[in-house]
């Protein structure tokens, strides 16, 4: 019969350590489990504290194994290792724990695990040929700084001796594997140059529990979001199988849960760079407002994003996380499906078929080509009346006139009152052949959602005037129109949405607690959509917060990829500007590889080659599908999948939707990639004239404001490519190779 109340635990570090276990060990710590809770002190389990500590104790997994728990109350136990029984009874001083003064969670080390880990990053010893001068020992790398400072930083206190003999970064980061986070983190970040106060500020204070710490509390530690713990059957299920667990459903670093649990008193934004777990805040901090809601049938929360391929993906995370019953209260859709399901609620006889951009820049040149024009570009007119007439939902010359152009350069008035006369000629052309562009079906769905918003702003205020009652005879005319669609909104990749994307949202929600979340990363608008938040109605300031940590790019790739983005500026979607201190990563790799190549047929053979020895390799052996090779264009792209297929590489292209199927190395351009990460990541054709393209060099005599934007974006365009890598990188050019891989080249 189950013991009532028993609850068991498992420590984060504990399950990467289970994860290297034979799998007749992990089934039976499976049923191990759930014998404990049904009765930790049955006679099989052998449960036993362990000589001269008060709370640290031994149950039998199997005949030679053992687990390590930690008993947080009287009922509440932690897991804390899994290890063979010959070393779990001896050296007991080795095994060191307790509770953060920091962050308030529970922390555990085996010193001498960390010590082993510590001895592989030990450079081979060489014999000596001939009598030569005792070198002097090499300074550690900690030696500036003093015990006091690293406890201030929160470090953990039992690995300062351990500290004070590391002398490489080698040996550094084997001590990181091991080590509690924060520790790691701020070891890694004095390695870096980072000084006292830039780790405090961004490493340690955003972790650090918001009320005092009893350092004997340790069911409280255990609550904390700094102590990862596993707890559900289902979760444990998944450490223990062979598959990659799904660490980002159960363990948020504490930074993101502040930020999905708080209480925010109107929109917020979360920005950082990539892998730094935006997304998976944004699904928390769904499932955190659906938790809230009372009961009921409908979607009050819209989880919305730029493209349908994300949408997809954002569906299948969230089902993941929290089941049907969660979906169940979601509404889950791209912008843009969005906008086109609003339109057509209001205009069922719309039969307009819609174009995208490439069509509409043709369209543009088509009408300047007519009228003669020759002092006007058709990509900045397509770009001047989708961003700013249609995108800021404008509805007078009038009022363009007095229009904010963010990041567009100047203009006088003679040349707006042209830019109009052109956009309405534009506007009639298209509606003469029954088309329109998708930037004005978000107009369209903007003003409609606008007038709603005003319908019930009059309701209210008739009602306030009534003393609380409903006029009756307005609402029986409009019933659909008194409600606003969501309770809540919540936005990823938020750079690159639409300016009228932003008005219809707005509108969409009423203002006031919780109502908009955004997260997005400026360094990563890879579309024309530079936008200034405020100005559309969503007021992010003094509600922005930042994620610093990258979960799924290394340091050498992290570095590499920052160098990309040398000398350009990046607005924060509110007028000011956005930077990626305090980046850092705390997962160890190969500096990228650089592959200059004679012509683009060498290059694509050099390509296949490389993935061919990956193949070959008997400890390299990936699955196809966490290749992946990114290029300029999409006739590159073609070309390299034909180069594969000669070499007897099954290869896939990504198309608007994502991958066409799952088996083979996935081919895109830059633009394919985002929101995707691989295991292995080929960039090919990193050539000047492609990245970036001939075309916008041009721009730098005629355009200087729009060369800008396009340079930006060519760096962002590498930048996501460069950062979908979780553990190698390798580029590839011929001719001369990119100017934005100076940096690369030179480091």
């Amino acid at each position: 019969m189950k013991t009532p109340g028993i609850t068991l635990r498992l420590l984060d570090k504990a399950d990467k350590e289970i994860l290297k276990l034979p799998r007749s060990v992990k089934g039976t710590l499976y049923d191990f489990q759930h014998k404990f809770k049904a009765n930790p002190n049955a006679t099989g389990l052998k449960l036993q504290q362990l000589k001269g500590d008060s709370r640290l104790w031994s149950a039998r997994v199997n005949d030679d194994h053992r687990a390590l728990l930690l008993r947080l109350a009287d009922d509440d136990w932690l897991i804390v290792a899994v290890k063979h029984r010959k070393d779990v009874y001896e050296n007991l001083d080795r095994l060191a724990y307790g509770i953060n003064h920091i962050t308030g969670g529970i922390e555990y080390v085996d010193l001498q695990v960390v010590e082993e880990s510590i001895l592989r990053g030990l450079a081979p010893v060489r014999p000596a040929t001939a009598p030569r001068t005792e070198p002097a020992a090499p300074q550690g790398l900690f030696a500036n700084w003093s015990d006091e400072q690293l406890s201030d930083l929160g470090v953990a206190a039992p690995l300062l001796p351990v500290i004070r003999t590391l002398t490489t970064e080698d040996q550094l980061l084997g001590l990181v594997e091991y080590a509690p986070q924060l520790t790691g983190e701020v070891l890694l970040a004095i390695v870096d140059g980072k000084d006292f106060d830039s780790i405090l500020d961004h490493v340690t204070t955003p972790v650090a529990a918001p009320e005092p710490v009893d350092p004997e509390d340790f069911q409280a530690a255990a609550e904390r979001p700094a102590t990862m713990v596993t707890t559900s059957d289902a979760a444990l299920e998944e450490v223990l199988k062979d598959g990659d667990f799904g660490r980002w459903k159960v363990f948020l670093h504490p930074t993101q849960a502040k930020l999905v649990e708080r209480t925010y008193s109107g929109p917020a934004r979360v920005s950082g760079g990539p892998g730094t777990g935006k997304t998976i805040v944004a699904l928390h901090r769904v499932k955190h407002l659906v938790d809230r809601l009372p009961p009921g049938h409908t979607k009050p929360v819209l989880l919305t994003t730029y493209n349908k391929n994300l949408a997809a993906d954002l569906r299948s995370r969230l089902l993941e996380l929290g089941g049907e019953e969660l979906l169940a209260r979601v509404d889950i859709s791209h912008v843009d499906q969005l906008a086109l399901r609003i339109v057509r609620e209001a205009e069922p006889g719309n039969s307009k078929q819609t174009i995208d951009d490439n069509q509409a820049v043709r369209e543009w040149q088509a009408l300047l080509d007519e009228l003669g024009e020759t002092a006007w570009d058709a990509e900045f007119l397509h770009e001047e009346w989708a961003q700013v007439i249609l995108g800021q939902v404008i509805g007078s010359r009038a009022d363009y006139f007095r229009a904010r152009r963010a990041g567009r350069g100047t203009i006088g008035r003679a040349e707006r009152a042209e830019i109009w006369q052109l956009a309405e000629r534009f506007t009639q052309r298209l509606e003469r052949s029954r088309r329109q562009t998708w930037d004005q079906v978000t107009e369209r769905a903007a003003r409609l959602e606008m007038e709603r918003e005003q319908r019930i702003a009059t309701i209210e205020a008739q009602r306030d005037e009534a003393g609380g009652l409903d006029n009756i005879h307005l609402q029986a005319g409009s019933a659909g129109w008194l409600r606003y669609r969501y309770r809540h909104i919540v936005v990823d990749e938020a750079q690159d949405l639409r300016p009228a994307h932003w008005k219809m949202l707005r509108a969409m929600v009423p203002s006031g607690q919780d109502d908009i979340f955004l997260v997005g990363d400026t360094h990563q608008r890879i579309y024309r959509n530079q936008v200034t938040l405020g100005s559309l109605g969503v007021h992010i300031r003094g509600r922005s917060s930042k994620l610093t940590l990258s979960y799924r790019t290394t340091r050498q790739i992290l570095r590499s990829a920052l160098d990309v983005l040398t000398g350009e500026s990046y607005d924060d979607l509110d007028g000011g500007e956005e930077t990626l201190a305090g980046f850092r990563s705390v997962l160890n790799g190969a500096a990228p590889q650089l592959h200059p190549c004679g012509d683009w047929n060498a290059e694509r053979s050099a390509v296949a080659a490389h993935i061919a020895a990956w193949s070959a390799h008997p400890d390299e052996r990936i699955p196809l599908e966490q290749i992946a090779v990114c290029v300029p264009t999409n006739h590159m792209a073609g070309e390299v999948a034909y180069t594969l297929a000669q070499h007897g590489i099954p290869a896939v292209e990504i198309g608007p939707d994502g991958p066409r199927s799952d088996s083979g190395v996935h081919i895109g351009t830059m633009f394919r990639f985002k929101g995707l990460e691989y295991q292995r990541m080929i960039i090919a054709g990193v050539r000047d004239g492609l990245v970036p393209r001939e075309n916008v060099n041009r721009l730098k005599g005629t355009d200087l404001a729009r060369y800008r934007r396009e340079m930006q974006r060519a760096r962002s365009l590498l930048f996501v490519a460069v950062t979908r890598a979780r553990d190698s990188v390798d580029i590839f050019w011929h001719g001369a190779p990119s100017p934005f891989l100076k940096p690369v080249l030179l480091s």
